[in-house]
């Protein structure tokens, strides 16, 4: 069920918040919601990006705009690329193959998560065009390699390498609620999915109910339901940067590493001759207290130079922020929370609600600011 109706009237990503917050189940909407421990950072992405002033100019041609632009090498018709983001299946029965189909239809980057629902051979069945695989390093390297190799025989066209999840960083919602996938059969979690029948039908319909590209597939661990439980077993922390030499050598396209926030690992990054970076705190989910997204991204683009794409993840909600990122250096964006609102709000119409929000808004925006082009966009558009 789409809810055309509820989605026809939102005009906002908070529009799409409050509709999926009413629509999926406390656990799964707050899984995704919420930060780690005060929520301190995650507060940080929105606040700083808000705190950036845009310079209005006037009397300009601006009657012809061109949002277009390439992400690692490749054209997009937005610069915007959908974030991996772990259990979009339980926001939205199918919701990888939803996303990731609302994605193509716009003409932008999808990226799948490895701890998605929906598996990669699921996804790869079910687009026309190409996608990208998030990569987590577990201590099981023969799995990571598997993983890997099912990536390559899904015909994703890049890696993107997760490097900042090598521990769960506390999320208190997430505890509290006892979230688990599929959802254990208590008192209250009956009663809040008997409040949500779209929810629960759309749920029902989908191909699996729980880790698409884990169960199965390691001894011992078909019967894990928990993130945390899975992290805590299997991410490794001796993850390094001589890991990305193992990697490669598995892996014959394009690498994207995601979770850089300091100069000197984003220095380091770019000289593994990786096709991007990407700026990113994990949306507030993993160190909090660490420094927003947008406030290390000028700093790492001037680091890093020309050697590598910059991309910016953290805290977008609205195409100004959007604007904002590119006027610091960023050559394109990364979305999450953002559209898995419009996936709880309305499936794949709500994904796509979402990508249309975020073009509209950064299309009027370049316009008010005498911008044309996506390529045109430098720093000289902010008021200092």
């Amino acid at each position: 069920m789409t809810r055309p109706n509820v989605l026809r009237k939102a005009t906002s990503i908070d529009d799409l918040r409050n509709i999926a917050r009413r629509h999926v189940p406390r656990a799964f909407f707050e899984y995704a919601d919420h930060g780690s421990y005060t929520q301190s950072t995650m507060r940080a992405n929105r606040s700083d990006l808000e705190a950036i002033r845009l310079r209005q100019r006037v009397a300009i041609d601006v009657d012809s705009r061109d949002l277009s632009t390439t992400i690692i090498g490749e054209r997009a018709e937005l610069p915007l690329a959908l974030a991996p983001i772990g259990l979009c299946g339980m926001q939205y029965g199918d919701g990888e193959i939803l996303a990731a189909r609302a994605a193509q239809e716009a003409g932008i980057p999808f990226c799948l998560s490895t701890m998605s629902i929906c598996s990669i051979e699921d996804v790869a069945a079910a687009v026309d065009k190409p996608f990208w695989f998030q990569l987590y390093v577990m201590r099981d390297r023969g799995f990571v390699r598997s993983l890997i190799e099912r990536a390559i025989e899904a015909k994703c066209s890049a890696l993107m390498p997760t490097l900042d999840l090598q521990i769960l960083g506390q999320r208190h919602c997430d505890i509290k609620n006892g979230m688990t996938v599929p959802p254990e059969i208590t008192f209250s979690n009956v009663m809040d999915v008997a409040t949500k029948p779209s929810w629960a039908w759309s749920i029902l319909k989908g191909k699996r109910k729980t880790f698409g590209n884990i169960a199965g597939h390691i001894s011992g661990m078909d019967s894990v339901n928990t993130l945390a439980q899975w992290m805590s077993q299997q991410f490794d922390p001796t993850l390094n940067w001589k890991d990305m030499d193992w990697i490669r050598s598995i892996w014959p396209g394009k690498i994207i590493l995601k979770g850089i926030m300091d100069v000197e690992d984003a220095k380091i990054a770019a000289s593994l001759g990786v096709s991007a970076i990407v700026v990113s705190n994990h949306g507030g989910r993993q160190l909090d207290g660490a420094k927003s997204s947008i406030s290390e991204l000028e700093k790492i683009v001037d680091a890093v130079g020309s050697d590598v794409d910059v991309m910016f993840d953290g805290g977008i909600r609205t195409g100004q922020d959007v604007l904002r990122a590119l006027a610091l250096g960023a050559k394109s964006c990364m979305v999450g929370r953002a559209f898995v609102y419009g996936l709880g709000a309305g499936g794949q119409a709500g994904v796509s609600k979402a990508i249309d929000i975020l073009k509209k808004e950064l299309d009027v925006s370049m316009a008010l600011t005498g911008t044309r082009s996506v390529r045109e966009i430098t720093s000289g558009i902010l008021a200092h």
